[in-house]
């Protein structure tokens, strides 16, 4: 009989916690509702017991939102689902034709099979020096010096780099980079400027352009001391043509800024220049006479591969990729999972694959209408309701620990955050005090004023649960 009421005190204690932080919640909601920054809002949130799913708290949680970058826990979780923690890419390097003395009667390749990773800088495997190292030791194994062409291969997934849905303001940024099927250096450079010497003056580029032929335009003027980063870049891919607009801060001697590039000639530019330059090929071509020149969809194909570049896992580029809110690697997971299942590594195709796998497990497809791999999409729409499934459903899978540790932490939660023009979002999980665990998804979308303090006022909610 002891034991009987003191599991009756218990579950009554449980059931009181659980009404307390509901009305905690629907206190704090109600009070963001009438904020004037909310004035024309939509606000959702969805609140669950991470242990056993009971729903604790829901407003507009069937309410398709704009999410940001928290839709890259979708992407992210899909994807240890359908290719696996140990996933890895592979860049081939070959040739084709025949070797005789130092000269290659034919081509040098470089294919690319999807690796948003090649010539990053977050591993030593995939950086710059490492790269060119390998193709430096693989070119003198043949023995050769003289080449046709270098041929960098960007076929696979077809030209478009972009999806549809970006918008203009950001394919130029880094954060806006297309994705093909051979990527480098998160396909960005760099651009160093110099703001003049009083509020009003023009900024001087100080950089060299990222390859020859290529102009940057810029329209930039200085700014008062304290202003930050305002510079925004305009180009699209395949361009040769960057403009530069907004401001940069008086008071400082130079500005870093990184923008979007294209793949293939930054490649170029990096390495295949520097294979001619330090001697390990020789300019004169046998065909024509050109140095070297990557060519998008070049008729001839390599014959023979003789090194792979192998990635790193899945598990370790999807730690960068919620940890820094890398769009590229959403971009180029839809994809892979795409022409995993398809052979055809388009978004389009990758997105499908993912709406009908969350299908399979409950989720409506018409609460997951998502364009993209990334969020970075204005047009995408999802719920939290669906977010905070997702979250509940990678809670139970072997992989989970490594998807725990890609969450970044903030305000001392476990969480992936989201911004683009009005919108902010939140989801991920937290412990509170007491020993309690929730899972949760918090997005308002259409706020107006200040996003800084769009993040307080939803960080204040969340610290309810802590």
């Amino acid at each position: 009989m002891r034991t009987f009421y003191l599991l009756m005190a218990l579950l009554f204690c449980k059931i009181s916690f659980s009404q307390d932080i509901k009305k905690k919640i629907d206190d704090a909601m109600n009070k963001l509702a009438v904020d004037e920054q909310f004035k024309h809002s939509i606000l959702s949130m969805y609140l669950v017991d991470g242990k056993t799913g009971k729903v604790l708290y829901d407003k507009n949680s069937e309410v398709g939102l704009a999410p940001a970058s928290c839709q890259k826990i979708v992407t992210s979780v899909s994807a240890f689902e359908i290719l696996g923690k140990d996933f890895t890419y592979q860049t081939e390097f070959g040739y084709n034709g025949v070797v005789s003395g130092d000269t290659l009667q034919g081509n040098l390749y470089i294919v690319g099979n999807g690796d948003p990773t090649f010539g990053s800088w977050r591993w030593k495997q995939s950086g710059e020096e490492y790269v060119f190292q390998k193709l430096s030791n693989e070119i003198k194994k043949l023995n050769i010096k003289l080449i046709r062409h270098f041929i960098i291969d960007n076929t696979k997934w077809g030209t478009q780099g972009i999806p549809d849905g970006w918008v203009w303001e950001d394919i130029g940024q880094y954060y806006g980079a297309g994705c093909g099927a051979f990527n480098w250096n998160e396909n960005q450079y760099n651009i160093v400027l110099r703001p003049g010497k009083k509020v009003g003056d023009s900024v001087a580029v100080l950089s060299e352009p990222p390859y020859d032929l290529f102009k940057i335009i810029t329209e930039l003027t200085t700014a008062a001391k304290g202003t930050g980063d305002q510079v925004y870049v305009y180009s699209s891919p395949y361009s040769f043509i960057s403009i530069l607009r907004g401001t940069a801060p008086l008071g400082i001697d130079s500005l870093t800024v990184a923008a979007a590039g294209d793949a293939e000639i930054l490649f170029q530019k990096k390495i295949v220049s520097r294979l001619y330059k330090s001697g390990v090929l020789r300019p004169g071509f046998l065909a024509n006479g050109i140095d070297y020149f990557p060519i998008d969809g070049f008729d001839e194909k390599m014959e023979k591969s003789i090194y792979s570049f192998i990635s790193p896992t899945f598990d370790s580029i999807n730690y960068w990729f919620l940890k820094k809110s890398i769009n590229l690697y959403g971009e180029a997971f839809v994809k892979t999972i795409a022409y995993q299942k398809t052979k055809v590594g388009s978004t389009d195709s990758g997105v499908n694959v993912i709406r009908d796998f969350w299908s399979d497990k409950g989720i409506e497809k018409s609460s997951l209408k998502i364009i993209d791999g990334s969020g970075l999409s204005p047009a995408n729409r999802l719920t939290t309701n669906a977010l905070v499934t997702v979250l509940q459903y990678a809670k139970n899978r072997p992989w989970f620990s490594s998807f725990y540790n890609a969450l970044p932490e903030m305000n001392g939660i476990k969480m992936k955050d989201g911004y683009i023009g009005g919108v902010r979002s939140y989801t991920g999980y937290v412990k509170s005090a007491s020993g309690a665990e929730y899972s949760f998804a918090f997005i308002v979308n259409n706020f107006d004023g200040n996003p800084a303090t769009v993040r307080e006022k939803m960080w204040r909610v969340l610290d309810l649960l802590k």
